[in-house]
């Protein structure tokens, strides 16, 4: 079997102990190409059996220049960028891997809430711009609330969901689910507006879909509490940045913090990423990211190649 991991680098990220002995032991040749350009694409899967990838797009157009591939194993859980319907024409198995990085994202996700709670980095500039000596009532400029008691909202209670949801016990909080739209009725979820307008803390971990995308704008906003906090590690396009923006301006929200926008990487005009903002902090998508976890991807990845080509179906999607 032939392999090429088209983007490898984007799993690495510079991390040289990083091992993918795993995915060499399954896949047999592989090579690993740190970036691939769509031009350089066909290329570099024309005689390929299997191909390795975390966020490089292949289209109908590619797999007409691959005629030997047979599998698509995905360093990810999201596979919108890939052609599932010209996949599934062709006959090209599509998988991915799942759970890989439940405790790296729920860290992510309670850094960011913790965070904005303790307003930490308006604390750390007044400790070190030298507002600390100069007037010790700086040392009440920020409000500072207890999250015990408070109320936890989670959108989307899959794995990552509850794990977010777990961690919020160890601060005391109370945790609601919001009802998932078009299912049946569920005890225990409540509709989204009920808990955009109950929860002090608004956590997303759902896919984004056609019913998902754009769930979070004027009008959802408009329900929140004013000192609310509003996280988001799932996808960029569940909310409106350009609302979300105006609402943190404005004070008309607690605070956010965001480790997804909509286009990645971000255009210039990204509203989100204005610095005078207000008690909002972006990271550039790398809650997933932590060591541990991308060493699990790629033994994931490798386990679903092994599957695979011993006629199982782990992890696919096509």
């Amino acid at each position: 079997m032939h392999g090429v991991f088209l983007d490898y680098e984007t799993v690495r990220n510079g991390d040289d102990s990083l091992d993918h002995s795993s995915i060499d032991a399954a896949a047999g040749t592989v090579r690993y190409y740190d970036v691939t350009d769509d031009v350089e694409i066909p290329a570099r899967i024309g005689e390929a059996d299997i191909v390795l990838l975390n966020k490089v797009k292949l289209t109908r157009a590619h797999f007409e220049a691959a005629p030997d591939l047979k599998l698509i194993a995905l360093s990810a859980t999201g596979t919108d960028n890939i052609d599932l319907d010209a996949a599934r024409d062709r006959g090209i198995a599509v998988c991915n891997v799942r759970g890989y990085c439940t405790a790296s994202v729920a860290q992510h996700a309670w850094a960011l809430i913790l965070g904005l709670s303790q307003h930490l980095s308006s604390w750390h500039r007044l400790a070190v711009d030298g507002s600390w000596v100069r007037d010790e009532v700086n040392e009440l400029a920020y409000p500072l609330r207890e999250l015990t008691g408070r109320t936890l909202g989670i959108i989307g209670w899959g794995e990552l969901g509850r794990a977010v949801g777990r961690a919020a016990e160890a601060f005391g909080m109370r945790v609601i689910v919001c009802h998932r739209q078009g299912a049946p009725p569920m005890e225990g979820r409540v509709p989204l507006d009920e808990l955009l307008a109950t929860a002090d803390v608004v956590s997303l971990h759902c896919p984004l879909t056609p019913a998902t995308r754009g769930l979070i704008g004027v009008r959802e906003l408009a329900l929140m509490k004013p000192d609310a906090l509003l996280i988001n590690t799932a996808r960029g396009a569940l909310i409106d940045s350009a609302a979300l923006a105006r609402a943190l301006k404005e004070r008309r929200l607690g605070g956010a913090g965001i480790d997804v926008l909509p286009v990645e990487p971000p255009a210039g005009s990204e509203p989100l990423l204005d610095p005078s903002i207000p008690n909002l902090i972006v990271t550039p998508h790398i809650a997933w990211a932590a060591f541990e976890a991308r060493q699990r991807c790629l033994d994931e990845m490798a386990a679903n190649i092994r599957d695979f080509l011993e006629g199982g179906r782990r992890g696919r999607v096509v």
